[in-house]
């Protein structure tokens, strides 16, 4: 089954040197950390973490404004806690199929995930094309043209940052609405 989506894909930033620099223990309380404060955010911005990847996660949103709310929350809450690591991102919005049931595949996921790979220090990339209605508080900085690996020709993008507005997000049943159009 095909879904649309917007997918996040994020990283928390200089992991593997805070690793071998503070060792396994300490690696560890900070992965520990980042991980509540990820599953606190996404319950109130009503997305779902679809999987842990290390360091670092897949989120899926119904709507695109709540995956921006949540990255950015996110972002903002682990700056003091995870220093000195940080929170880099990439999102991506469309179709995706629905496989086996959890997981996702296409080109959303796969842009969504080159561009956190793209992404530097804090940075939140998306693409231009796909940017619907900003959430109130956020804002679209330009960062022109990059390419990225599996995608042909280059992709406008841009660089979003701002403190969303606080909102109540009802997450019981965010899951079974249909994305606005």
């Amino acid at each position: 089954m095909r879904v649309p989506r917007t997918f996040v894909f994020v990283d928390l930033s200089g992991f593997t040197n805070y690793t071998a620099a503070f060792g396994d223990d300490a690696a560890g309380r900070v992965l520990g950390t980042f991980r509540g404060i990820v599953r606190n955010v996404a319950s109130n911005r009503g997305v779902r973490i679809a999987k842990w990847l290390g360091d670092g996660c897949m989120i899926v949103a119904v709507e695109q404004r709540h995956a921006i709310e949540f990255i950015l929350d996110l972002k903002r809450l682990a700056a003091d806690v995870c220093a000195p690591l940080t929170v880099r991102a990439g999102l991506a919005t469309g179709h995706a199929l629905l496989f086996e049931g959890d997981d996702y595949i296409g080109s959303a996921v796969n842009m969504a995930s080159r561009l956190c790979d793209h992404a530097r220090g804090v940075e939140v990339l998306m693409p231009t094309m796909q940017l619907d209605r900003l959430p109130e508080g956020v804002e679209a900085n330009p960062r022109g043209e990059v390419e990225l690996r599996g995608f042909p020709g280059a992709i406008d993008i841009v660089e979003l940052s701002g403190v969303p507005l606080e909102a109540v997000v009802e997450s019981s049943d965010v899951w079974a609405q249909s994305p606005p159009h």
